[in-house]
C-alpha cells in the first residue's frame, strides 16, 4: 500500500475544500469497507484521503415526512435497515440493506458510500496479468475470453461486462430516488438513475459525479406502492454474498386487485442498476397473477446478452422478478 495524506475536516464546507485542494488523486473515506479493500489490492492508490465519517451534515435520516424519506449519506446501513417505518411501509428498501454484506460490514458501511461501491469482477480485482479496461483503459477485457459466470448480461459492451454489485441502489432506483450533491461548483440534485454510467467504450468512468463532488443525502418520494414491495436476491449463499440476480419491485393494487402502479429494477444482472419500464407497463391495468408475473420476468430480461458461462442468468433473472412480484403482491394490504 502506498503512502497517502489524511485529513478529517470538521464541516462539509471544509471537506469540499479539502477535496478540491487534493485534486483527482484524492478519495473520500466514509465507511471504508470497500476503499480499504481496493487499496490493499492496488486497485485504488489515492494520494490523499478525506475522512467524512464525522460530518454532522451527513449523519442521520428521517422517514417521518409526508412527502419524502430523507437519508443522510453518512447514515449506517444497519441503522437504516432496522428503521420501523421502512420495515412496515417500504420493505424493499429495508431488505436491500439487510441482505447486503455481513452484519459487521453493515455496521460500518454508509448508505451514500454504498452507492459507489465498485464491481466484484475477478479480473478487475486481480489486475495483471489479466487485462481489464476498467482498471487499465485500453488493456482489454479478460472476461471476453475467460470464465464469465458472474458477469452482467444486460448493458454490456465490447469493452466491459462487469456487473454492478450493489443492492441498495437497485431498490432506490425502483422508488425514483434523488441525490443531493455538493462540490467545488456548488450544490445540485440529480436522479439516482443518472448516477451510474453504462460502460460503453470508457468503463473506467463509473459514475457522473464531478471531481470533488460528494453525495450529501438521498431523497425518496413517499408512495403507497412501498407497502407492496420486496427485494428478492439469488446468490451462491443465503448471506454475505453478492447477487447473481436480484429484483426490487413495488406494486399498488386497487380494491379489485388491479395493478395501478408498478416498479421493477434489477441487480446482479447488469452493468449498473437496471430499471425495466417495459415489464412495468406489461402489468398495469391487470391482475397480478402468477402467469402475469412470469411474463413480466421474461420481459425484464429482454435484450440480455449472455457470455459463454452465464446463460443461466437469463432464466434466473426472470424467475427472481416473478418471485419478487409474488412476495410484493402478498404484502399489499387487503
Amino acid at each position: 500500500m502506498r503512502e497517502f495524506a489524511y485529513t478529517a475536516p470538521a464541516t462539509l464546507a471544509d471537506a469540499v475544500e479539502a477535496l478540491a485542494r487534493g485534486g483527482p488523486g484524492t478519495r473520500v473515506l466514509a465507511g471504508g469497507t470497500t476503499l480499504y479493500d481496493l487499496m490493499r489490492l492496488g486497485v485504488e492508490t489515492p494520494r490523499a484521503l478525506v475522512d467524512v465519517r464525522r460530518l454532522p451534515e451527513l449523519a442521520g435520516f428521517d422517514t417521518s415526512g409526508p412527502d419524502e424519506l430523507v437519508f443522510g449519506a453518512g447514515a449506517r446501513m444497519a441503522d437504516v435497515a432496522a428503521d420501523p417505518v421502512l420495515l412496515r411501509d417500504y420493505p424493499a428498501l429495508a431488505e436491500s440493506l439487510a441482505k447486503a454484506a455481513s452484519p459487521q460490514l453493515r455496521n460500518m458501511a454508509t448508505v451514500g458510500g454504498n452507492l459507489l461501491q465498485r464491481t466484484r469482477c475477478p479480473y478487475f480485482r486481480a489486475g495483471p496479468p489479466y487485462p481489464c479496461h476498467k482498471r487499465a483503459p485500453g488493456s482489454g477485457c479478460a472476461a471476453r475470453r475467460g470464465p464469465d459466470r458472474d458477469q452482467a448480461v444486460l448493458g454490456t459492451s465490447a469493452s466491459c461486462t462487469a456487473a454492478y454489485p450493489g443492492d441498495w441502489a437497485v431498490a432506490l432506483l425502483a422508488f425514483d430516488a434523488r441525490l443531493d450533491l455538493v462540490g467545488p461548483a456548488g450544490s445540485r440534485t440529480i436522479a439516482l438513475a443518472a448516477l451510474h454510467r453504462a460502460p460503453a467504450d470508457t468503463p473506467q468512468y463509473e459514475h457522473t459525479l464531478a471531481d470533488g463532488e460528494l453525495i450529501v443525502r438521498i431523497r425518496v418520494p413517499v408512495t403507497a406502492a412501498g407497502r407492496g414491495s420486496a427485494y428478492h436476491k439469488a446468490g451462491d449463499r443465503e448471506s454475505f454474498a453478492f447477487a447473481l440476480a436480484s429484483a426490487a419491485v413495488a406494486v399498488e393494487l386497487d380494491r379489485h386487485g388491479t395493478v395501478v402502479d408498478c416498479r421493477i429494477a434489477l441487480g446482479g444482472l447488469a452493468t449498473r442498476p437496471w430499471r425495466v419500464p417495459a415489464a412495468e407497463r406489461a402489468l398495469l391495468g391487470a391482475a397480478l397473477t402468477g402467469e402475469a408475473a412470469r411474463r413480466a420476468g421474461e420481459t425484464a430480461l429482454t435484450g440480455a446478452r449472455p457470455g459463454a458461462h452465464n446463460g443461466f442468468k437469463t432464466a434466473l433473472g426472470a424467475r427472481t422478478v416473478a418471485e419478487a412480484l409474488r412476495i410484493a403482491h402478498d404484502r399489499w394490504p387487503r
